[in-house]
């Protein structure tokens, strides 16, 4: 795992005195709750949290419906790495990604070195409700939004199997998904003593 050598004692605890040693960062599908849960988390365990379609959306100075339409997927994914990059210094914080930033192999390569990646996992009737609730997903604008997302599912699981944590984030209170979080991030520092030097 990655350099935790300059964790200072001032790092977000956990149950039982449990460091956050660096920065805990979501992915999984769009509509898993990425952002949502990404907030409550980041408000319960006292950290900053940023959701890096934002800032890419801040860097370009346009949307990433934009993005994808003037300059298409590979420019968006070679922004999005540069800023992933960036945002993921040496102070813990909790990142949202995008659905298909862990894709990447260096995004997911520099994510496993610097950061815990946490999947949200969500069933396909889930996602189709909640990205309905917005019309700025480029990747929807293409077809039937639950074929889309079925095909996504399939393609993409298997990579955002090699996360760290694998966390339900189905129908229900996002709370209950961040409850859900904190436990399994529990166990996982637990595991690892390490990380707790």
């Amino acid at each position: 795992m990655g350099d935790t050598g300059n964790i200072s004692d001032s790092s977000p605890t956990l149950t039982g005195g449990l460091k956050i040693p660096r920065s805990i960062i979501l992915i999984g599908l769009m509509g898993a709750g990425k952002t949502s849960v990404g907030r409550r988390l980041a408000l319960r365990l006292g950290l900053p949290f940023i959701d890096a379609d934002t800032e890419i959306e801040t860097a370009a100075g346009r949307s990433i419906g934009d993005i994808f339409e003037e300059f298409g997927e590979q420019a968006f994914r070679d922004g999005e790495r540069r800023i992933i990059a960036r945002l993921l210094d040496n102070t813990p914080k909790i990142l949202a990604t995008g659905g298909g930033a862990f894709l990447n192999e260096k995004t997911r390569r520099l994510i496993k070195q610097k950061g815990i990646s946490v999947w949200l996992k969500a069933d396909i009737e889930t996602l189709v409700e909640r990205t309905a609730r917005r019309n700025t997903r480029p990747l929807l604008k293409k077809g039937d939004p639950k074929e889309i997302l079925t095909r996504l599912a399939q393609s993409r699981e298997p990579v955002y199997a090699e996360a760290d944590l694998a966390v339900e984030s189905n129908d229900g209170p996002h709370d209950d998904t961040v409850n859900r979080l904190i436990q399994a991030l529990e166990r996982y520092l637990r595991r690892r003593p390490l990380e707790q030097s």
